[in-house]
């Protein structure tokens, strides 16, 4: 294994952890943050060589508030306090904000009735900051949209955020506050004593006093490995996304939401931290729960639909087309699932919202702990990891001093910065962890042109080597 992942895959020193998460995603590495900045001796168990390899890598990149969410529900609650705890901490982490508000749209008459009952929705769930607008006060602020809307909701605290950076910066804050991370340990079995659970795991046995379980799109069959049942069942849906290039996001300030229907939120037209113009994501129900495949006549319709809502899009050039899965289930709601008696909790069914929620997820996992008589001890002094800054709209490091070799041109990306990520806490284990921690590969060549470059400078550092050509996958 190269010597960078191994690195970062040390168990050492911490005998009986206190948790075992099982799960690098989003709410995986917020809860490992979490448990870690409260006392515990924390092991996140992840299977794949990196962090995000699952549903995680794959969103809108949206803080939500939450105006649409079932009113009373676990779901509202938790975003409302992750989205308040991310602004309270994004400083000290680094993390960039594109502070843009949203607009729920109407197109017809019959999206335009419904506008009502979403202001309401939204002011019952707290968010009484909500504006109504009419055609002309939508065109006003966005002229750019075609002319046959009829009205808008104005949500002004809803932004984008870095959906890759955020959990980055989750789990390297966790690590430095003693949290261990254990990569290709893919949980097999495991047996609980009554005090304790033995997990084996794909890199050897792990002995944790608790599990919580963060597995995503695997989160029902881990319950059904360990527990022996699943009280859920996870239904992959997979959605679709088309990337603009940068020129488009100068058309748009604003997140464009469409009126929801019962099953998704619709299509979404937004600028991404990135500088990019991003439209999607589709909705469509799949079996399989490892592989999300783009198709031509998806992607067609969604820049169809962004030009008839943006016309000037038309022409626009597409940098990238990607798919991701949210772990859906059979039901809309979370799934979480706390058994005190063998020291196991779930947090399962988390769709398009668990980027905005995780640090409200983590929140209430601590506190369904704290039930079972965890006794925490929180840090005094923690300590704060900022992670390197991939905004476009905050300074890079192509644009400081002495920056030297620029490896990718389409994103600006320093060789620097490529070497600083591999001698992090947290370095790439592929090469989808490099680009995400890093924007290499990403642009408009999609790294046509630095492609043999990064596999000189990765070689012996990923899971699997690059090979000249293989920038794309």
């Amino acid at each position: 294994m190269p010597e960078a992942i191994a690195d970062s895959n040390r168990i050492s020193g911490i005998g009986t952890a206190d948790v075992a998460v099982i799960g690098a995603g989003v709410v995986g590495c917020a809860v490992t943050r979490r448990l870690a900045l409260l006392g515990a001796r924390v092991v996140l168990l992840e299977k794949a060589p990196d962090i995000l390899a699952g549903a995680s890598k794959g969103n809108s990149a949206l803080l939500h508030t939450g105006f649409d969410a079932p009113p009373g529900s676990l779901e509202c609650a938790l975003m409302q306090r992750g989205h308040a705890e991310f602004l309270d901490i994004r400083e000290r982490l680094g993390l960039p904000l594109l502070e843009t508000g949203a607009m729920v749209v109407a197109w017809n008459e019959a999206e335009e009735d419904e506008l009502d009952a979403i202001e309401a929705q939204a002011r019952r769930n707290g968010v009484g900051d909500v504006v109504r607008l009419g055609r002309r006060e939508v065109l006003a602020r966005e002229p750019a949209l075609a002319p046959h809307l009829r009205g808008a909701v104005l949500v002004p605290r809803e932004h984008v955020i870095d959906p890759w950076s955020t959990p980055l910066a989750y789990l390297t804050q966790a690590l430095a506050n003693g949290a261990q991370a254990l990569f290709g340990a893919e949980v097999c079995g495991g047996s609980f004593d009554g005090e304790a659970w033995t997990l084996q795991t794909a890199r050897g046995a792990v002995r944790a006093a608790r599990i919580v379980n963060c597995a995503g799109l695997q989160g029902d069959r881990i319950e059904r490995l360990l527990l022996g049942d699943a009280s859920f069942e996870i239904r992959p849906r997979k959605g679709q996304f088309v990337v603009f290039d940068k020129p488009a996001a100068g058309l748009l300030t604003t997140i464009l939401l469409p009126v929801p229907t019962e099953r998704t939120k619709g299509i979404v037209l937004t600028r991404t931290i990135y500088g990019n113009l991003l439209v999607g994501p589709t909705a469509e129900e799949q079996d399989e729960r490892d592989r999300a495949t783009i198709e031509a006549e998806t992607l067609a319709a969604l820049i169809a639909k962004a030009v008839e809502f943006v016309p000037a899009l038309d022409g626009m050039p597409v940098n990238a087309a990607y798919a991701g899965l949210r772990p859906a289930t059979e039901r809309k709601e979370y799934r979480i699932r706390h058994e005190k008696d063998r020291h196991w909790i779930t947090v399962g069914g988390i769709r398009s919202t668990g980027l905005t929620a995780a640090l409200g997820l983590a929140a209430h996992v601590a506190e369904l702990l704290a039930g079972e008589g965890w006794q925490a001890s929180p840090l005094e002094d923690p300590v704060w990891t900022p992670v390197p800054n991939l905004a476009e709209h905050r300074p890079r490091d192509w644009q400081a001093p002495n920056h030297g070799e620029i490896v990718c041109h389409c994103e600006m990306v320093t060789r620097r910065e490529i070497e600083a990520t591999f001698a992090s806490p947290l370095p790439p284990g592929d090469f989808g962890g490099l680009r995400r921690r890093t924007r290499a590969a990403m642009g408009r060549c999609q790294g046509f042109y630095c492609g043999a470059r990064l596999a000189e400078l990765t070689a012996g550092r990923l899971a699997e080597p690059l090979a000249a050509g293989d920038a794309d996958a």
